[in-house]
């Protein structure tokens, strides 16, 4: 069984993005009442934790009888590298990077997913994946557009995945993902990153290549919903709260949530690549 534990989940876009390519979601952790009222609706049966200085090996086998997960992903804070923000970086009392590591590191996932701003490539993606080599796992980066999956703007994430074993390098598995669905993974006026080490943590490359994951304007893959069809997974939720927050009108935490959401769309064809290497789909 194909496992995934999501980290500061907001309202499930990655767990989404895990269904569609055949994990389950076993545990999520979000602090924000809002998403966590739209978590419980879509998926009432999953354990999950306020605070991510709660969650201990201990608390996720008390939870979830396992003792560790195919992947673990989350969007830790991204308003310390956000270019709307004030750019604190790792100054930043929200900056929570340390408690993922810590989370990863008592966890040992076979993988890992880590989402962020694209202001993370020059505040702290250095030492982000340097941490992660400090725990025996290979590192690769890659930038993907909203816009690639035919939502309306661009939105820019970086996707930091990590391997417990180095042999196993999701970009190969991307590019044949690329080529399947007509994906021009190298476009020259967009941007990419990778990243490759060996087990041990010795960074054997890292190029900082102008290039970006970017798939064309492609009819709906079966399987996967559209865009439209998340925005409105939580907006069928608000007229159900009626209140008013601290005197933020109705609607505010629904955009907020929407806001700071990953699109289930744009993290879709890393979580397939995943599961394809964890299934030996495509091994000779």
């Amino acid at each position: 069984m194909l496992t995934h534990f999501s980290t500061f989940t907001g309202i499930g876009g990655i767990d989404l993005a895990a269904e569609w390519a055949g994990f389950e979601t076993v545990g999520q952790c979000e602090w924000a009442d809002y998403p966590t009222k739209v978590l419980e609706k879509h998926w009432p049966n999953v354990p999950r934790w306020r605070d991510i200085r709660s969650v201990t090996a201990e608390s996720f086998k008390e939870k979830t009888g396992l003792s560790t997960t195919t992947i673990i992903s989350g969007g830790f804070p991204c308003q310390p590298f956000s270019n709307a923000g004030l750019r604190k970086g790792k100054e930043d009392d929200r900056y929570l990077w340390p408690e993922m590591l810590r989370v990863i590191s008592e966890l040992k996932p076979t993988w890992f997913i880590g989402e962020n701003v694209a202001g993370i490539i020059d505040m702290a993606l250095d030492q982000v994946l340097s941490d992660l080599e400090s725990q025996g796992y290979s590192t690769q980066t890659f930038i993907i557009p909203a816009c690639s999956q035919n939502a309306s703007h661009r939105r820019d994430r970086v996707f930091i995945i990590a391997n417990i074993d180095s042999s196993r390098y999701i970009h190969r598995e991307i590019k044949k993902y690329s080529a399947k669905h007509r994906i021009n993974a190298f476009n020259d006026t967009t941007k990419s990153i990778s990243t490759i080490t060996d087990i041990d943590g010795n960074r054997i490359q890292r190029s900082f290549e102008e290039k970006v994951l970017w798939q064309q304007r492609l009819p709906r893959q079966q399987g996967i919903g559209s865009v439209e069809g998340w925005v409105e997974r939580c907006n069928e939720y608000e007229p159900k709260l009626l209140r008013n927050f601290h005197g933020v009108p109705n609607g505010m935490d629904r955009v907020k949530c929407l806001g700071n959401a990953v699109v289930p769309q744009q993290v879709y064809p890393i979580l397939k690549a995943i599961a394809d290497i964890e299934r030996g789909i495509g091994r000779r």
